[in-house]
C-alpha cells in the first residue's frame, strides 16, 4: 500500500514536468503597404475568412462546380486521409502516457527425466496460471508528454494543411471557370469578327471586280480574315484545354446543363474588406500549419532534453497459479510481482547530444519556414490589394477605348462609303476594335482572378455557410 501511495504521489508531482523551451511566436507585419496602387483600406463588414463561398460567388454555375470539386477532387481526398493518418499517430503516442494492462493465461505440462527432476524421479509436471500485468513509464521529466505534444501539433498542422488544400481548390476552380467562360466569350467574339471580316472581303472583292477598289484593298481585307481564322483556331483550342483543366479540378465531368451565366465581370463576386495583417495569423491555414510544426519542433526539444535524465518504469503482475487446473482459483494460489526499473544513460557516444542539436536545428528551420509563410502571405495580400486598387480604373479605361474604337470604325466606314477615305482606314479601324474588345475581356478576367486570389489569400473559401 505504501508503494502504491508513493507511486501515485510521484506521478502527480512529476507528471506535469516538462523540459520544452518556452514558446515565443515570431513577429509579423502590422500594416498593409500604402501608395498610389492601393485604395483606402476598408473597414467593417464580413472579412474574407468569414464570408462563405456561397455568399462570395454570385454565379450559380460556379457554386455548383465548386461543390462538385469538394466532393470529388483527388488532392482534397488525399489531404483528408493524411489528417486521419496523423490523428491515428497522435493517438498512438498519447497512449504511452497511460499504463498498459494485459491479461493472460498459460498452461505448461512437461516430462522431466530423473536426472533433472528435483525429486530424482522421472515424472510429468504441470503449471497453470492466470495473471493481470501492468507496465508504466513514470514520465518524471516530460519525455513522453513532449513526444505526445509533438504528435498533436503535427496532427493539427496536417488538419490545417487540409484546409489550405480546400481553400486553394475553391480558388483554383473559380479561376479555371472564369478562364473557361472568358475564352468562350473570346471565341464568340472572334467568330463574329471573322464573319464581319468575310463580309467586308466579299464587299471589297465585288468593288475590285467593278474597278472601284484596288488589289491592295483586297489583300488587306483577306489579311484580316486570315488573322481572325488564326484566332478562332487558337480560342477553340483554349476552350477545350480550359474544359480539361476544369475537369481535372472537379475530379469528374462538367455537368451538361449548368445554370446560365452572364458575361464574366466583377458583379459575379461579392465585395469584402481586407482586414488587418494580424488577421492572417488567425485566418490563414498555411500560417497556422507552419506554427503547429514549429510547436512540434519545440516539443521535440523537450523530449531530446529529457533523454539525458533517468527513465523510471514500473512493471507488475498479479494473478493465480497452480500445478492443477482445478485448483487454479483455490485459496492460497495467488501470486504477484512488482519490478521497478530505472535506466540512466552513461555513455551513448554523443548520440543524445546529437539528437538535441538536431531538434534545436529543426526548430530553427521551422522558425524560418513560419516567417517565410507570413512573408509569402503578406505579399499575396499586398499584390491583391494593389490589383484591387488599379484594375477598376484599367477596366474602365479599356471599356472607354472599346467605345472610342467603335465610333472610329463607324466613322471610317461612313467616310469610305462616301468616298472620302480609302479602305485601309476601315480595315485599321476594324483591327483596332477587335483588339480592344479582346483586351477588355482579358482585363476583366485578370480583375476577377485577382479578386479571387485576394479572397483566398485572406483565408476565404473554407466555410460554406453563406
Amino acid at each position: 500500500m505504501r508503494l502504491k501511495t508513493l507511486t501515485v504521489a510521484l506521478a502527480l508531482t512529476l507528471g506535469g514536468c516538462t523540459l520544452m523551451p518556452e514558446y515565443e511566436r515570431p513577429s509579423a507585419p502590422d500594416d498593409w503597404p500604402a501608395g498610389a496602387a492601393y485604395e483606402q483600406a476598408q473597414s467593417g463588414g464580413a472579412s474574407a475568412a468569414d464570408l462563405g463561398r456561397e455568399s462570395f460567388f454570385l454565379d450559380p454555375a460556379l457554386r455548383q462546380l465548386v461543390d462538385l470539386a469538394l466532393d470529388n477532387n483527388r488532392d482534397l481526398r488525399q489531404a483528408a486521409l493524411n489528417v486521419e493518418a496523423y490523428r491515428a499517430l497522435y493517438r498512438i503516442q498519447r497512449s504511452e502516457l497511460l499504463p498498459t494492462l494485459e491479461a493472460g493465461g498459460s498452461g505448461v505440462r512437461q516430462r522431466l527425466p530423473d536426472d533433472l527432476s528435483p525429486t530424482g524421479e522421472a515424472g510429468i509436471q504441470s503449471q497453470y496460471d492466470v495473471s493481470l500485468g501492468l507496465s508504466y513509464e513514470l514520465d518524471a521529466f516530460g519525455r513522453i508528454r513532449s513526444l505526445s505534444r509533438a504528435a498533436l501539433e503535427e496532427y493539427l498542422a496536417t488538419a490545417e494543411a487540409q484546409r489550405s488544400v480546400h481553400i486553394a481548390l475553391v480558388g483554383d476552380v473559380a479561376i479555371a471557370y472564369f478562364t473557361w467562360r472568358t475564352d468562350q466569350a473570346q471565341l464568340a467574339l472572334t467568330e463574329a469578327t471573322l464573319e464581319s471580316y468575310r463580309h467586308s472581303l466579299a464587299l471589297i472583292s465585288d468593288r475590285a471586280d467593278a474597278g472601284t477598289a484596288s488589289e491592295l484593298d483586297v489583300r488587306q481585307a483577306r489579311t484580316l480574315v486570315d488573322q481572325a481564322r488564326t484566332q478562332k483556331a487558337l480560342y477553340t483550342r483554349r476552350v477545350a484545354e480550359d474544359a480539361n483543366a476544369l475537369r481535372l479540378l472537379l475530379g469528374t465531368g462538367i455537368p451538361a446543363a449548368l445554370p446560365e451565366s452572364d458575361q464574366p465581370g466583377v458583379e459575379l463576386l461579392a465585395e469584402f474588406p481586407a482586414g488587418l495583417p494580424a488577421d492572417l495569423l488567425l485566418r490563414r491555414p498555411d500560417i497556422r500549419a507552419a506554427e503547429h510544426r514549429l510547436l512540434a519542433a519545440n516539443a521535440n526539444i523537450g523530449a531530446a532534453r529529457a533523454a539525458f535524465f533517468p527513465r523510471i518504469g514500473l512493471t507488475g503482475a498479479a494473478g493465480t497459479a497452480s500445478s492443477d487446473l482445478d485448483g487454479l482459483f483455490d485459496g492460497g494460489s495467488g501470486t504477484w510481482s512488482l519490478v521497478p526499473q530505472i535506466n540512466l544513460p552513461i555513455f551513448t557516444a554523443g548520440r543524445l547530444k546529437a539528437n538535441l542539436d538536431y531538434a534545436e536545428l529543426r526548430k530553427d528551420i521551422h522558425v524560418a519556414a513560419y516567417e517565410q509563410s507570413i512573408q509569402a502571405a503578406f505579399r499575396e495580400v499586398a499584390d491583391g490589394l494593389a490589383a484591387r486598387g488599379t484594375y477598376g480604373e484599367q477596366v474602365q479605361a479599356q471599356s472607354d477605348l472599346v467605345d472610342n474604337n467603335q465610333a472610329y470604325y463607324q466613322l471610317a466606314r461612313q467616310r469610305y462609303d462616301e468616298g472620302v477615305d480609302n479602305y485601309l482606314t476601315v480595315l485599321d479601324a476594324q483591327r483596332q476594335l477587335f483588339a480592344a474588345r479582346r483586351q477588355l475581356l482579358n482585363d476583366r478576367l485578370q480583375q476577377l482572378s485577382s479578386e479571387v486570389g485576394l479572397y483566398r489569400a485572406l483565408g476565404g473559401g473554407w466555410d460554406s455557410a453563406g
